[in-house]
């Protein structure tokens, strides 16, 4: 966990399908109170990803060469994984939480990922819960998007990159 970082850069390899359910599988055991698993990931490879990049340019309002733009973003990483919030109707699970959880799989899988050798970088931003996006994406009413977790391979130089440490005493209090 010391060890991981975001990789905004990664060579175009990235899991293969079977390789992918295993770190899911392995993410998926996060804290979930009642178990409800309010959570999915939508796999999304090669020219798929132009539907990401299109998405966030039309919800910015770009179009032309600011357009195009955009849509090359979506290709940094060979392999994006959409990160979704599928809520549950629950009296005793808040929605906050269930987001928690999403957020929780989300980091989780980007440890997994960081153990198999693989760089993962989380694109959040404001244009993740626009219509252009859920609807790019066919999210289910109720459903939110958090972002996307770009994934490929680590450069071999880049895995040992040291990244700063924190102070933990600054994060750190007691009652």
């Amino acid at each position: 966990m010391r060890e991981r970082r975001s990789s905004s850069k990664v060579t175009d390899a990235a899991p293969d399908r079977e390789e992918l359910l295993e770190l899911i599988e392995a993410a998926g055991q996060v804290a979930d109170h009642s178990g409800l698993r309010p959570w999915r990931l939508i796999e999304i490879r090669g020219d798929d990803r132009r539907v990401v990049g299109a998405s966030i340019a039309a919800a910015s309002g770009l179009s032309g060469h600011d357009a195009e733009k955009s849509v090359r973003k979506a290709f940094r990483a060979p392999l994006l994984l959409a990160v979704v919030v599928s809520p549950s109707p629950s009296h005793k699970v808040p929605y906050w939480e269930q987001e928690a959880v999403a957020s929780g799989v989300a980091h989780a899988l980007s440890l997994a990922l960081h153990d198999r050798g693989y760089g993962a970088m989380w694109r959040t931003g404001i244009h993740t819960r626009s219509d252009a996006v859920r609807t790019a994406h066919g999210l289910a009413a109720g459903e939110q998007m958090l972002g996307w977790i770009y994934v490929g391979r680590y450069p071999e130089r880049a895995r040992d990159a040291r990244r700063s440490r924190i102070d933990p005493r600054r994060h750190l209090t007691t009652l």
